[in-house]
C-alpha cells in the first residue's frame, strides 16, 4: 500500500509532457509552467504538429517571460490546424480580414448616407409653424383654414 501511495504522489506532481512520456518530472523541468497535469490535450495537441523535442528547444531559447505567449500560440495554431489542414489559423486570419472589410464598406456606405440625408435636410426650405398666421406674398393673412391636415373643419 505504501508502494501505491508513492506513485500516486509521483503521478500527481508530473508535468503533461513528462506523464505523456512516462518518465519522472525533473524540479527544473522546461515544460511545467506551460503543460500543467490537469490539460495534457494542450501537450498533446501541440506535440502532434511541433513534436516534444522541437517545443524544448523553442522554450529554451527564447526569454522565461515570453515563454507562456508562446505556448499559447503554439497550442492555438495547432489547435486550428487540426480544424482546418489546410490553412490552418491563416484562413482565420482570412476570413476575418474579410468581414473586416465587408463591415469597413458597410460603414462608408452609412456614413455616405447620412451625409446626403444632412445635406438634403440642409437643402430643404424650413417648415412653418402652423400655430403662426401665414403672410401670402399678396398681404392676405392665411390662418391655414384650408390646410387639408388641419381636420377642425373637415
Amino acid at each position: 500500500m505504501n508502494r501505491f501511495h508513492k506513485l500516486d504522489k509521483m503521478t500527481s506532481t508530473r508535468c503533461a509532457v513528462c506523464k505523456y512520456f512516462r518518465r519522472r518530472c525533473p524540479p527544473d523541468c522546461i515544460f511545467a509552467p506551460y503543460f500543467p497535469n490537469n490539460d495534457p490535450q494542450k501537450f498533446t495537441c501541440v506535440h502532434r504538429f511541433y513534436g516534444a523535442s522541437n517545443i524544448g528547444k523553442m522554450l529554451e531559447e527564447m526569454h522565461v517571460h515570453l515563454r507562456a505567449d508562446a505556448v499559447d500560440s503554439l497550442y492555438y495554431e495547432a489547435k486550428c490546424r487540426i480544424q482546418d489542414p489546410v490553412y490552418g489559423c491563416v484562413g482565420i486570419i482570412s476570413s476575418l480580414h474579410q468581414q473586416i472589410q465587408i463591415a469597413q464598406s458597410q460603414l462608408a456606405k452609412a456614413q455616405a448616407e447620412l451625409s446626403f440625408l444632412d445635406a438634403n435636410l440642409a437643402a430643404a426650405e424650413p417648415t412653418p409653424n402652423h400655430s403662426e398666421p401665414l403672410v401670402q406674398p399678396n398681404g392676405v393673412v392665411d390662418h391655414g383654414l384650408d390646410d387639408p391636415l388641419n381636420n377642425w373643419f373637415y
